[in-house]
């Protein structure tokens, strides 16, 4: 007499908000990792669009409610890539609509938070093409008789800038390279974009390095999730190494030629991540880019996330400020 087969069971938990089942279903939760208040004064009005209609992708839209005389004739464009080690997360998140608003607020720009398919239902790159689908929105939006009322307004596309956090910001890295070239550039003309802001970036690799080695456990990203992010979105069988995860791993290819915008690398100094993007910083130096990398002492992974009207953000704000003021004559 055969024994009824057993129910299925979690194999992979990603702080309960994903589970992956051993029967291959998958489980999401609707609650955020953390639960915070949308803190919203009124200043800064948002809207939802679609910008991808064969995957129904939506992006969130900000800008500030009154336009300063110090704003000028219009306002740059700020893309925002949210984290989530490319395995949960959403624009409409409290947490992030947090940042967002302080973003349009405090760079007096039109913010772009864009969302993207998510791992395991959709692996890399499908998350990379969706960034670059969101960006190629804009350039439609450009040159389009029914541009949207809130971009033809207030929008300059001159000045566009491309940022985002953790996953985001391994995003971002994608259509620096993407977009960087004179023929990356021509693709997005009349859009030009004139910096990247990299946030603390998910960049992987296999050999450990040491502020991985040394992670205390207890910290929010620590290297069991960090593992366990890569392997549920990478291509299948794909490691660490894969390009789509580290920049400088044996089958990437080489950085050196590649034309880039300014970067600006954001790494906090008690992140798993630190030293992959400090090293990702000092490789672009040693190769001639325009590169500025600026660390936050007693900083975590996220803190952007966890905190977006906190002291270290405040900070953060006037770092991403001074950076799109620096690049249209050179990075001091």
């Amino acid at each position: 007499m055969s024994s009824a087969p057993s129910p299925p069971h979690v194999v992979e938990d990603c702080l309960g908000i994903l589970q992956v089942l051993s029967d291959g279903s998958i489980l999401r939760s609707p609650n955020p990792v953390v639960p915070v208040p949308v803190r919203d004064d009124g200043t800064v009005v948002w809207k939802d669009v679609q910008f991808d209609a064969a995957y129904d992708l939506h992006l969130r839209l900000y800008k500030p409610r009154n336009r300063l005389p110090s704003d000028g004739l219009k306002l740059p464009v700020f893309y925002y890539f949210h984290g989530g080690g490319f395995c949960f997360g959403s624009c409409t998140l409290s947490a992030y609509q947090n940042c967002c608003l302080r973003l349009a607020a405090e760079l007096r720009a039109v913010v772009v938070a864009p969302d993207y398919r998510l791992a395991p239902e959709h692996r890399l790159p499908a998350a990379i093409d969706d960034g670059a689908s969101a960006v190629e929105w804009l350039r439609r939006q450009a040159v389009s008789p029914d541009q949207d009322p809130w971009l033809a307004e207030a929008a300059d596309f001159g000045r566009v800038f491309i940022s985002g956090e953790s996953a985001g910001g391994n995003i971002a890295h994608h259509m620096a390279v993407r977009f960087g070239s004179a023929a990356g550039r021509a693709e997005l003309h009349p859009v030009q974009i004139c910096g990247f802001v990299l946030m603390m970036p998910f960049i992987g690799g296999i050999q450990r390095t040491r502020s991985e080695a040394q992670c205390p456990k207890e910290l929010f990203l620590n290297l069991e999730a960090n593992d366990r992010y890569w392997r549920l979105s990478l291509p299948a069988g794909g490691t660490r190494d894969h390009p789509l995860a580290n920049p400088f791993g044996p089958e990437s290819p080489s950085l050196e030629a590649v034309e880039v915008e300014p970067v600006l690398v954001v790494v906090a100094e008690n992140d798993l991540l630190r030293d992959r993007g400090v090293d990702y910083a000092k490789r672009l130096e040693g190769w001639g880019k325009r590169v500025k990398l600026v660390e936050f002492k007693g900083q975590q992974h996220a803190f952007f996330y966890f905190g977006a009207w906190s002291e270290p953000v405040d900070e953060l704000m006037t770092v991403i400020k001074r950076f799109m003021d620096e690049v249209g004559t050179g990075l001091g």
